[in-house]
């Protein structure tokens, strides 16, 4: 099922178990930000991204080398490097993804390599990296299914918020994501359904409104979507493990959020600096403790941690 009727989607995901696969990730990858900085094609439709004399490229990879380093305490994780001629390329989770078909139905298929179709013109080349593709196809062993050279934008786990444990996706339309690109990244994860909504005016990824976690969890922010409602509903299919983000909290980062195991979320320091007392309170009772990494010069540009993991399934 791929909809945009919330009642029609939780009908069938009420009945959707926690088998699709799993939860979280066996490994994690990043890029790391060599000659980070501002794109402005990128920064059309990307009001979270600053100005470029606030971008600090040493501080940006002190960050990610000591975000590589946390990480690594609950996955395996690796980075490729970055190259100086994408400025912005340091999200590869908006580029590259990876996913299985239903485990149940299909316990002897491939993992797939994904690769999305960026919007922008500067970071399309991003697709083509032959040392990502090369690595997933010959040492991972992973069949690609490359949505790169299609019309239709689709940026992956930026647009396309994925509850692995159930094979369920939530994706926020916006100039990122068309409805056909939506539709393309369903087929491509062969998820079980997946309920497509507007973000609202100005945003541009689902994953800074929305975040699913080990398949138990949410993080949501009403005022992302162009109609809270649906995140209300989506929060239900999660309740009582539903945490409910302020329009300050989402713009910290808040919402862009992951957990690589079960028993630990990971989110920027300024989006963990932002969280009330019940809200920690809240997912530590979902079994979740708080991991945190400073991440203010990479968050210069648009995204947070959520947004520069990329996982490996």
């Amino acid at each position: 099922m791929i909809t945009r009727d919330p009642g029609a989607f939780l009908a069938l995901a009420r009945g959707c178990a926690p088998d699709f696969g799993p939860a979280t990730a066996r490994a994690a990858f990043l890029v790391t930000p060599e000659g980070f900085a501002r794109a402005e094609e990128s920064a059309r439709d990307n009001r979270y991204m600053a100005a470029a004399e606030c971008y600090r490229g040493d501080a940006a990879l002190a960050e990610h080398r000591a975000l590589q380093q946390a990480l690594a305490a609950d996955v395996p994780v690796f980075a490729f490097a970055g190259d100086p001629a994408a400025p912005d390329a340091v999200f590869p989770n908006n580029v590259f993804a990876t996913a299985r078909p239903d485990a149940r139905a299909y316990p002897q298929a491939l993992p797939r390599l994904v690769v999305g179709r960026m919007r922008h013109t500067v970071r399309q080349p991003e697709a083509a990296r032959a040392d990502i593709r090369g690595f997933f196809r010959e040492v991972v062993g992973t069949t690609e299914v490359d949505l790169s050279q299609q019309p239709h934008p689709c940026e992956l786990t930026g647009s396309l918020v994925v509850d692995r444990a159930r094979g369920l996706g939530y994706c926020g339309l916006s100039e990122r994501c068309d409805e056909a690109g939506a539709r393309l990244m369903h087929e491509a994860f062969g998820l079980r359904a997946t309920l497509l909504f507007d973000l609202a005016p100005g945003e541009y990824h689902a994953n800074v409104v929305l975040a699913v976690l080990a398949g138990r969890a949410l993080l949501a922010s009403p005022a992302g979507f162009a109609d809270p409602a649906v995140a209300h509903a989506i929060a239900a299919l999660y309740a009582p493990h539903a945490v409910l983000l302020t329009p300050t909290q989402q713009a910290a980062f808040a919402g862009n959020a992951i957990a690589l195991s079960p028993r630990r979320v990971w989110m920027s320091g300024a989006a963990a600096a932002s969280l009330d007392p019940a809200q920690r309170q809240a997912l530590a009772a979902a079994g979740f403790e708080l991991g945190q990494v400073p991440l203010a010069a990479i968050e210069a540009g648009g995204g947070s941690l959520r947004c520069c993991v990329a996982e490996v399934f």
